[in-house]
This record gives structure tokens, C-alpha cells and sequence, in this order.
């Protein structure tokens, strides 16, 4: 990996915006491709920061910060992105995931991780934010053509409204189309498996494994 590269990574790791900020420019004008830049880089680190997470290094507070220095750089390099992914008809084959947290249900934060460190492994996102009910959900698995329906919720009572979404999904025929991935405090693998869900993540890197374990399959 290049200096600059280096940098990027480290300086994520280490949770200092403005280096990042700094050195994503320097990569690019080194002619660097946005592409490079999350897929490497950005990606390593957000690996890294997982891993120091696991390993009792970094909190939940560590996490907030770095997911909001990647949406920082996602909103600096997406314009890139979408062009390169435009020029290359053998680009890196990605998953579309429709991600949010369920109806009644205001809580982002763990969502929000979920759906940077899926950007972060190559996977294009599409999060609907907080209180979405089954139709918005649907509407954008129509729209997007995605292949996982990812949800969240923090409390009991509104996790009871992922049923809700899943027996909708069934109703209008997509249920067999989309993998269903459900993920937060309110959650259990039991709980998924009741519901109809494919699959449950205690985390964001779980989250994530399972995604990729997914995209290999296909």
C-alpha cells in the first residue's frame, strides 16, 4: 500500500478527520481512484476499528466517530465511485442492500454502523433511516431491485413490526426474491428464526460477514 494510502488508514484508526480528509485528497491527486481509496484504505481501517471494538479497545463512542469520518468521505468520493463503477462493465460485483430501523423506532446508531462498514466492504447501501413501516421498505426493494432487506430495532415492542414487514413481503411476492437480515438490542437469533427471517447479526461486523458470505454464494 502506497504512503498515502497508509496514511488514510492509520489516520481513520486513529479517528483524526481532518488527516483523512487530507490525505483522501492526496491520493486522489496522485491519481489514486475513489475506488481504491474504500475499497483499500477505508475498508482496512474500518476492519481494524472493528477489530480493537471486539477487543474491548475502542466503545461504541470510537465507532460513532469513524462511521461519521467514512460518511464524510463517501459523500466526498461518491460522485467518483459511481462514475468508475459506470466505465467498468467487470466491476467488482456488489450487493444491494436495503437497510433501515423499523417503524415506530428512532434509534440509528447501530443501523448507521451497519450500513457504513457495508460501504466500507463494497457493498452498495441504500438506508431509509429511522421509522420505516413495510411499504417504504418494499417500495425501495422494487426500486433499487436489491438483494438483502436489512432491519433494525433497539426495542421490544417495535421489533415486533419486523414480522410485520416480512408477512408483507410474502403478500406481494418478494419474500423469495430478498434475503432478510435483522439485527439489533431488541433482536435474538431465536427471534429471527420465529419471525421468518434468513438471518440475524449481534453486530456491524457480523453484519457484514454474513453480507459477504452471501456475495461469495452468488
Amino acid at each position: 500500500m502506497g504512503d498515502v494510502l497508509e496514511r488514510i488508514r492509520s489516520c481513520l484508526v486513529d479517528l483524526n478527520r481532518e488527516c483523512v480528509l487530507e490525505n483522501v485528497e492526496k491520493a486522489l491527486n496522485e491519481g489514486y481512484s475513489a475506488t481504491k481509496i474504500i475499497l483499500g484504505p477505508m475498508s482496512d481501517a474500518m476492519k481494524e476499528i472493528g477489530r480493537l471494538y471486539e477487543e474491548g479497545e475502542y466503545f461504541i463512542a470510537e465507532l460513532i466517530e469513524a462511521a461519521d469520518i467514512f460518511k464524510d468521505v463517501m459523500k466526498k468520493l461518491d460522485k467518483l465511485l459511481y462514475e468508475e463503477a459506470s466505465k467498468k462493465k467487470t466491476s467488482l460485483k456488489r450487493l444491494k442492500i436495503v437497510i433501515g430501523t423499523v417503524k415506530g423506532d428512532v434509534h440509528d446508531i447501530g443501523k448507521t454502523l451497519v450500513s457504513v462498514m457495508l460501504q466500507a466492504a463494497g457493498h452498495e447501501v441504500i438506508d431509509l433511516g429511522v421509522d420505516v413501516d413495510a411499504d417504504k421498505f418494499i417500495n425501495a426493494l422494487r426500486e433499487y431491485k436489491a438483494d438483502i432487506l436489512a432491519m433494525s430495532a433497539l426495542l421490544t415492542s417495535t421489533a415486533r413490526y419486523m414480522r410485520v414487514v416480512i408477512e408483507k413481503l410474502k403478500e406481494v411476492g418478494l419474500r423469495d426474491k430478498v434475503f432478510v437480515l435483522i439485527g439489533g438490542a431488541a433482536t435474538t437469533e431465536e427471534y429471527a428464526k420465529e419471525i421468518g427471517a434468513d438471518g440475524w447479526a449481534k453486530d456491524a461486523i457480523e453484519a457484514v460477514n454474513i453480507v459477504n458470505e452471501i456475495a461469495k454464494r452468488r
